[in-house]
Formats: structure tokens, sequence, C-alpha cells
């Protein structure tokens, strides 16, 4: 169906404009004819001027424009105008992601220029928050043990608050460690009842497993289980580094000081952790390659839109069609009647 909009209205058949030709060709010959009638001639007009615009002879030209515009309107009535009312239904198929942190002493490392492990890691997570739009997300943080700070859920900016309060498990007192395992199971615990086609856990830790009472490799079988995939982040570099430790002086201050640490990241555990389930694993050595990896996974797990559009059309043509026949029969009324003319 050819489309073409015209004076704000959408015309289904617009080739019927083509019978404005004929109807020009109408009126050209009606007003040739009108020019070439016979004329009563006289000397002087003097005596007719009281008769002027008296009579019916001023409504004929009137009585013909009704013609014509009849005829015009029954030409857009065949052109069908009609009115398009479109709707559009959207389908999210939204995804059911957990993002598991390591909250660790180790996090306060600061290699991330010109951040420290955890800083850079809650900025980023924030950012990638915020380019979400229709998938429930939730928040496990972990140390020696795990919690889940935040369940899945549509509230974002709950999600960023809780984010912009995490603490290193010295500062929120909890037991200090890695626990890789209890944090899957923990992230896969927060999964395991979602209704979504698509489950995922981010993990990011900057250490090897050294605690807990579940060792990762069951933790790796609970999240396969339930057809969790896993995008793990490898944070900081491996080596000697520079521990921060913080503590207070005899006056209440606030001290920083550093302590030899050797920093690891198993990354062949990490890796596994991907490969099994069907995610990946990542490496993070600087703040801007954390950034790079969420920008990643943020395009490999997109949210799937469907969109079906329905369109409702509304037709005039009887609306023009009415008024031309009307037109067309007052016309001819008026001309066997009233506007009666005699022979030509």
């Amino acid at each position: 169906m050819s489309l073409q909009m015209i004076s704000g209205f959408t015309w289904a058949q617009p080739w019927a404009f083509l019978l404005f030709i004929p109807w020009f060709v109408f009126i050209f010959l009606h007003l040739k004819k009108q020019k070439n009638k016979a004329t009563f001639q006289v000397s002087r007009i003097k005596a007719f001027l009281p008769w002027q615009g008296r009579g019916r002879a001023q409504y004929i030209l009137l009585n013909e424009i009704v013609l014509f515009l009849s005829l015009a309107l029954m030409v857009c009535a065949l052109a069908r105008p009609q009115t398009a009312d479109a709707k559009v239904k959207r389908t999210l198929d939204g995804l059911d992601i957990v993002i598991v942190l390591d909250i660790s002493d180790s996090m306060l490392i600061e290699d991330m220029k010109p951040d420290n492990r955890l800083t850079s890691a809650k900025k980023t997570i924030s950012e990638f928050v915020q380019k979400r739009t229709s998938d429930r997300i939730g928040l496990v943080i972990f140390a020696g043990e795990a919690f889940t700070l935040v369940p899945p859920t549509l509230d974002y900016q709950l999600l960023l608050d809780r984010v912009s309060q995490i603490q290193t498990a010295q500062d929120a007192r909890i037991k200090d460690g890695t626990a890789i395992g209890v944090a899957m199971a923990a992230g896969a615990a927060r999964l395991k009842d979602s209704q979504a086609k698509s489950r995922v856990m981010i993990f990011l830790t900057d250490g090897e497993n050294n605690s807990g009472t579940i060792d990762p490799e069951t933790g790796l079988e609970i999240a396969k289980g339930y057809g969790i995939k896993i995008y793990s982040v490898g944070i900081g570099q491996s080596g000697k580094t520079q521990l921060p430790i913080y503590t207070q002086d005899a006056f209440g201050n606030k001290v920083k000081r550093y302590q030899p640490f050797e920093s690891t990241v198993n990354d062949e555990l990490l890796t596994q952790m991907g490969q099994v389930t069907g995610g990946k694993y990542f490496r993070a050595n600087k703040e801007d390659s954390l950034k790079g990896i969420f920008d990643e996974i943020n395009s490999l797990e997109t949210t799937k839109i469907e969109e079906t559009k329905y369109t409702k059309y509304n037709e005039y043509f009887f609306y023009f069609l009415t008024l031309g026949f009307w037109l067309f029969i007052l016309n001819r009324i008026l001309s066997y009647s009233f506007l009666r003319r005699g022979p030509a």
C-alpha cells in the first residue's frame, strides 16, 4: 500500500488524484462554453442599471462552484484519506546480574593509579550500573566471609548508594581473607531462583582462595549447576608491593603507614571460572583497563528488546464522499429549479 502525506492526512490510494486532470479539463471547457454563449446586445445600458445585482443570475456562478467542489471532494474520497494511530509494544528480555566484590584489606593497595583497587572498582561498578536499563542487579561483598549487600533489584539508586558505602574488611570489622568458594556460592544463591533467561555473575578479586568453608571447585560447580555465566576479573599487579595500614596515634588522628606485602592473583582459577561457565576472564592492572573490561561485559551481555508495531487506520473518505454527494445534489436541485435557465 503506497502512502503519501497531504494536508495532515495519509492517503491510501494517491493515484486517485490523477482524476484532477479531467476535473481541470472539465472546468476549462465549461468556462469556454460560457464565454461562447450567445449574448443580447443593446445600444445603451442606462435603462438596465437599476436592475444590476438583482435577480438570480449572480447565484449561477456560485452554483457552478458548488458543482466543481462536489466533484473535487469525491476525488479526495476515492483517494481514501486516513490517519494512522501507531502503537509499539516493547518486550524487554532483561538479565539478572550479581556483582561479587572482594573487600579484603589488600584491596587498599594503591596500584590502580590514581586510586587504590577498591576505590577504582567502586567507581567502575557505579558506571556500569548507570549504563544498564532493565536488568536486575545485585551486590555481594566478601573477604574471609561473604555478605549480600543488595539482592537483585531494579532500584539502581539504592544500589549506587550501597556501592558508595563499601569499606574494606578492616573498616567493616569482618573477617579478613579471600573466600572465593564461599563468595561464588553466595552469588549463586542470589541467582538460583531467577526467572531471567540469562544469569550473570561478575566476580572481582585481587587474591587467591585462603579462607572459607566452601572450596572454589564446589562453588564453581554450584554456579555452573544453576546456569550462571561468570565474568571473572583479576585486579591489581602480582608480586611484591606495599599494603597501606591505618592506625591511630595518641591524639586519635588517623595515621597511614605501609608494610611489605606479596600480592598474588590466582589467574588459573579465575580463568577456569570463566571457561567452565561460558564466561570470560579479564586482567585489570590499572584503572582504565578495569573500565574497559566493564565496557566489554556491558556490550557482551545486552538486553534483548523485541518491538511489535500495531497500526490502526482511521478512515475519513466517508465524510468527503457524503459532503461531495450532497453538494452535487444541491447543485442539481438548484439547476433544475431556482436557477433553471432557458435554452441557450
